[in-house]
C-alpha cells in the first residue's frame, strides 16, 4: 500500500493536481479498488467492443409499450390560489420548514395561481398538474434567477436567461413553480449533507437524515409543503430521499427527460424525475416532463405513456442471501410486498440474488461519475478549493486519479452489462423487485463528523442498491413498503426494462391500490392543512 500511495503522490505532483495530502491514502485506495474491479471485467473483453451511444442501446432493447391508461378527469373544483397560500403557510409552520427551501417566489406563484384559476373557470385545464404548487431542486435554471447548486461556488453567477426545459414543461402543464429547494452540495451526498446550508432533515424525525441529494424535494413533500417536487438522480438521489421520507419517486430511463438547463454532475448517469406521495401523481409529472428536446440532443424522441396493463404483469423477486445488505425489517417488508402483489394478480418469479452483479455495476458507475465530475470541477478545484465542503471535495477529487483508459473501458462495458442484466436477471419480466436502502434513515449526527473514510463507506452502503441501476440506465419506481425501527419508512424499488416507465408505474399504481403504506404521514403533516 505504501508503494501505491507514493506512486499516487508522484502522479499528483507531476501534474500539479489540486489534492489534499491528507486525503491521498484514502483516494489512492479507493481508485485502486475501482480500477481492479474494472480490470476483472475487461480481462476477456473483445478489442472490437467499442462504446456506442447508450440512448440508442436502450431504445433497441425496449419492449413494446403497454396500452396507454385513460386520461384522468379534470378537477374543476380546485382553487389554485388557495393551494399556493396553503403551501406558503405550511412552509412557515411544518418542520423542517424553510430548511427545505432555498428561494421562494411567493408573488409570482400567487399571480400564476390566479391565472390558472381564470383558465379553469373558462374550461381551459391543461392537465392533471393544472394549478398545482411544485418545488424544484436548486439545480434547474429559472429565467431571472440563479440556480445555486447547493454551493457557495455559484454566488455571484449571472441569472439564467431562460427556463430549464423541465421548468418550461412544468409551466406548460399548468404547474406553479413555488421556488427552489435544498439539495446536497453539488448533488454529491446520498444523505442530504450540505456543509454550507446544513444537513437535510427528515420530517418523520428531524434527528434523521432526509436522504439526498434531492433532499429538499423529499422534505417539502413529506412535510406537506407541496404535493409534488422535482429532483435528479445520478446514483439514487431521487429514490433514496423518497424511500427514507416515505414517498414515491421515479427515476426515468436514461435520456428520457431533457437535462437542458440543469446542473451537470455526470452526464452519462444524470436523470431528472418526480417525488410525490403516489405513483399516480409521479406518472402525471413524468408525462409532463418526458419527450424529445432540441436543446438536449441526447434526449430520446419516444412517446411517454402511463401504462394500462392488458394482461398479467410479471415481477422477478430475488431469493435473498444471508449477507445481502438489508435489515430484518426490510426483508419482512419485501416479503409482505410480494404477497400483496400476488394477491393483486401479479406473477412473481424467483431468481438468485442480483446483489453481486449490482455491486459490480455500481463500481463501474462510480468510475463514470468520478471522472465526469472531476473533469467539470477541476478548474474550481484549483482556484476555489476552500468553497467546497471537505466530503464533497474528496469525492470529486477521486476522478482526477482515474485514467482515461479506465473511463473508456467503463463506457465500453455499459452495453454488454445491460445485455447481461436483461438476459440473466430481469428476462421478460415487467420489473425486478429490490430494496431501496438497507434500512431506515440514519441519524444526522452519524453522517456529519468523524473519519472521512468511514463516512464514505457508510454513504456507499446507503446507496448500495441504487447506484448500479444508473449504470444500466433503467427506469425505477420507488414506493413506500413498510416501517422499520421507530416507525420510520422503508422503500422498495421496482426496476423496469429500458423505456419501461409505463410498466413500473402500472405496478406502482396496482400496489398502492391494494396497500396503504403510501397513505402514512409524519405526525407533523396535519399542521400543513392538506
Amino acid at each position: 500500500m505504501s508503494a501505491l500511495i507514493q506512486s499516487t503522490r508522484d502522479w499528483v505532483d507531476a501534474r500539479e493536481l489540486p489534492l489534499d495530502e491528507q486525503d491521498l491514502p484514502d483516494l489512492a485506495e479507493a481508485t485502486a479498488s475501482l480500477s481492479a474491479a474494472l480490470a476483472q471485467e475487461t480481462a476477456t473483453m473483445d478489442m472490437s467492443q467499442v462504446a456506442v451511444p447508450f440512448g440508442e442501446v436502450l431504445r433497441q432493447r425496449a419492449p413494446a409499450p403497454l396500452a396507454p391508461a385513460p386520461a384522468p378527469d379534470a378537477d374543476v373544483s380546485i382553487d389554485s390560489e388557495a393551494l399556493v397560500r396553503a403551501s406558503l403557510a405550511a412552509i412557515e409552520r411544518v418542520a423542517p420548514g424553510k430548511l427545505a427551501w432555498v428561494d421562494i417566489d411567493a408573488d409570482t406563484a400567487l399571480t400564476e395561481a390566479r391565472q390558472r384559476d381564470d383558465e379553469r373557470r373558462q374550461g381551459r385545464i391543461r392537465g392533471p398538474l393544472h394549478g398545482m404548487p411544485v418545488g424544484i431542486k436548486d439545480m434547474f435554471d429559472r429565467q431571472g434567477h440563479t440556480a445555486g447548486w447547493g454551493s457557495p461556488l455559484r454566488r455571484g453567477s449571472s441569472p439564467a436567461s431562460t427556463d430549464a426545459t423541465i421548468v418550461a414543461r412544468l409551466r406548460a402543464a399548468g404547474a406553479i413553480v413555488l421556488g427552489t429547494q435544498h439539495m446536497a452540495e453539488l448533488a454529491m451526498s446520498p444523505t442530504g449533507w450540505n456543509a454550507t446550508y446544513g444537513p437535510g432533515r427528515n420530517p418523520w424525525d428531524t434527528t434523521r437524515v432526509s436522504g439526498g441529494s434531492s433532499s429538499g424535494a423529499a422534505m417539502s413533500v413529506a412535510a406537506g409543503h407541496v404535493p409534488l417536487a422535482i429532483g435528479s438522480d445520478t446514483g439514487g438521489s431521487i429514490r433514496l430521499p423518497a424511500a427514507l421520507c416515505g414517498l414515491t419517486g421515479l427515476k426515468p430511463t436514461q435520456h428520457r427527460v431533457s437535462v437542458a438547463g440543469a446542473m451537470p454532475l455526470s452526464p452519462s448517469l444524470d436523470c431528472i424525475g418526480p417525488l410525490a406521495w403516489s405513483a399516480e401523481l409521479c406518472g402525471h409529472a413524468y408525462q409532463a416532463l418526458a419527450g424529445a428536446d432540441p436543446s438536449d440532443p441526447s434526449c430520446l424522441n419516444v412517446p411517454s405513456t402511463l401504462g394500462e396493463p392488458t394482461g398479467q404483469l410479471r415481477v422477478v423477486v430475488p431469493s435473498w442471501r444471508d449477507d445481502d445488505p438489508m435489515s430484518a425489517q426490510m426483508r419482512h417488508a419485501l416479503d409482505e410486498a410480494v404477497r400483496a402483489l400476488k394477491d393483486a394478480g401479479v406473477e412473481c418469479r424467483t431468481i438468485e440474488s442480483p446483489y453481486p452483479f449490482l455491486q459490480r455495476a455500481g463500481q463501474l458507475a462510480s468510475i463514470l461519475l468520478a471522472v465526469e465530475a472531476a473533469a467539470m470541477h477541476q478548474r474550481w478545484l484549483r482556484e476555489r478549493a476552500e468553497d467546497y465542503g471537505h466530503q464533497v471535495r474528496r469525492r470529486i477529487s477521486r476522478g482526477l486519479l482515474l485514467s482515461g483508459v479506465d473511463y473508456c473501458d467503463a463506457q465500453r462495458l455499459r452495453a454488454p452489462f445491460l445485455q447481461r442484466y436483461l438476459r440473466e436477471i430481469q428476462g421478460d419480466a415487467d420489473a425486478l423487485l429490490l430494496p431501496c436502502t438497507p434500512d431506515v434513515a440514519p441519524l444526522v449526527e452519524t453522517t456529519v463528523d468523524g473519519d472521512q473514510a468511514r463516512l464514505e463507506r457508510e454513504f456507499s452502503q446507503l446507496s448500495t442498491w441504487t447506484r448500479g441501476i444508473n449504470y444500466l440506465g433503467l427506469p425505477v419506481l420507488t414506493v413506500p413498503v413498510g416501517e422499520g425501527a421507530g416507525g420510520l419508512p422503508l422503500g422498495m424499488q421496482l426496476v423496469g426494462p429500458p423505456l419501461g416507465e409505463d410498466r413500473v408505474l402500472a405496478l406502482g399504481r396496482l400496489y398502492q391500490q391494494t396497500t396503504t403504506w403510501h397513505t402514512r404521514r409524519p405526525a407533523s403533516y396535519a399542521l400543513s392543512g392538506r
